[in-house]
């Protein structure tokens, strides 16, 4: 008993000094040594190099390449002025009338298409306050409107998305991008319609901004340098089209027996079919952006790719230090009546102890990718095995896992939460409450949907 209240402390006081600030590259293998020296009097050092450091070294060395590209290619879109383009056209598109609905889509054509969520908060919240404003709906929604569009499902839901949380499941699944893409989608539209609904009925008994709300310009392009929508929209289209052609016709067309020597892992194309096609998409449309705009890219061309990368660490070592301090609390010998917990969770259900387990954890770490990661590596196994078992598609148990770690995980301590309201100028007294209805209690709502659906009609 007493090893799983150090298991729950540790785990608490991670949230607590995640909330107040604390670096996680710090406080994550400093609480994980003072976990095991507290339940079981050590070796400290040997838990650090042999157990955290490990664990978070898998982590960097299969994710890696997503977290760089995805990166990079987000730079590349915001600095070429393809980031402000659209956003500046579902705008006008959709007109003052249909403001959040048109924020909402900015965010989410931005993050489908592989843009980072925290340059689309960046890059989309000065349109959002000129819309807000010119249509007098209340500030205080914007970050909900955001996070909508940019927290929700295409994080977890849409078929193809490349965001972390979709990619994590795919080697421990054996999956690609586009599992179970029916429920994926049935997923998507419950979160989009739900959601929106919220925030408009929120506008409407919040009642019109005033007129002299301030409203900030976004700082716009030369109009000569800006690209056109048709050309904006290209990159985004070719990650999706070349992660779709890479994972059902390219590669899997590959001679690839020589996965099985030892120098390889030993493991075989279907483990890393999907890692493979989404960095081959990423690399390609991350040419695909410089040649197109190349006239707005040449001269800060090295500058822009140095930032990009320079982008990437701070997030995968982070979600790295997570997955490290899973590893070391798995590894007491408390965690196993917490494992056995989690996976007792679903009374029988494999689908529910995995949406259960998965959700608390990111909601315990603040992170999807974060709970994730430690669910599927110090569960994975278990999970996989029970699902086949009990006739679980693989592609549903995909799905499953990413949408039950966007749920959670957008508690008040996450850090895109607290980034996206600073962003703002909100507290979260201010606007914290909507978020928390679009971004956990409607994705939520959606999950559950989808453990009903596929329990029922299997994985389509």
């Amino acid at each position: 008993m007493t090893g799983i209240l150090v298991v729950l402390a540790a785990l608490a006081a991670l949230v607590i000094l995640t909330y107040r600030g604390a670096s996680l590259l710090l406080t994550a293998p400093a609480l994980a040594v003072l976990a095991v020296l507290v339940a079981e009097g050590g070796p400290l050092l040997a838990t650090f190099t042999q157990v955290f450091m490990p664990a978070a070294g898998r982590f960097i060395i299969l994710y890696f390449p997503l977290f760089l590209l995805g990166a990079v290619f987000g730079k590349l879109m915001e600095v070429s002025g393809s980031a402000n383009v659209l956003a500046e056209s579902l705008r006008a598109r959709f007109g003052a009338r249909h403001a959040i609905l048109a924020v909402v889509m900015s965010c989410a054509l931005l993050t489908y298409g592989g843009v980072s969520l925290f340059v689309v908060a960046f890059a989309v919240w000065p349109i959002a306050s000129v819309l807000f404003a010119d249509a007098r709906l209340p500030r205080v929604l914007i970050p909900a409107t955001i996070a909508l569009g940019a927290f929700t499902f295409t994080m977890t839901a849409l078929p193809g998305t490349p965001a972390i949380q979709n990619a994590i499941p795919m080697p421990y699944f054996h999956t690609t991008a586009f599992a179970a893409p029916g429920l994926g989608i049935v997923a998507s539209l419950i979160m989009l319609s739900l959601g929106w609904l919220w925030l408009e009925r929120r506008a409407r008994s919040l009642g019109p901004e005033p007129e002299n709300a301030p409203a900030p310009r976004p700082d716009m392009e030369d109009a000569v340098a800006r690209p056109t929508l048709l050309v904006s929209l290209l990159p985004l289209a070719s990650v999706l089209a070349l992660n779709a052609a890479f994972a059902f016709w390219l590669i899997p067309g590959l001679d690839a027996t020589y996965l099985a020597l030892p120098k390889y892992g030993s493991t075989d194309l279907a483990a890393v079919r999907g890692l493979w096609s989404i960095i081959a998409a990423l690399v390609l449309s991350c040419l695909v952006l410089v040649a197109i705009h190349w006239r707005n890219l040449a001269e800060t061309l090295t500058e822009t790719l140095e930032n990009g990368a320079a982008d990437s660490l701070k997030p995968i070592f982070n979600t790295a230090s997570l997955v490290g301090f899973g590893a070391v609390i798995a590894s007491l010998a408390a965690f196993s009546g917490v494992r056995d917990g989690l996976l007792d969770l679903g009374g029988g259900s494999p689908l529910v102890s995995l949406a259960l387990g998965t959700s608390l954890l990111a909601g315990l770490t603040g992170s999807a990718s974060g709970g994730m990661s430690i669910a599927l590596e110090s569960l994975g196994h278990a999970y996989r095995e029970m699902g086949l078992a009990a006739g679980v598609s693989p592609d549903l148990m995909h799905r499953v896992t990413s949408l039950a770690t966007g749920s959670l995980d957008a508690l008040p301590h996450n850090g895109a939460v607290v980034t996206l309201l600073t962003i703002c100028g909100l507290t979260h007294r201010e606007a914290y409450g909507d978020i928390a209805v679009v971004a956990v209690i409607v994705p939520t709502v959606a999950l559950i949907a989808v453990i009903i659906l596929g329990t029922v009609f299997g994985s389509f």
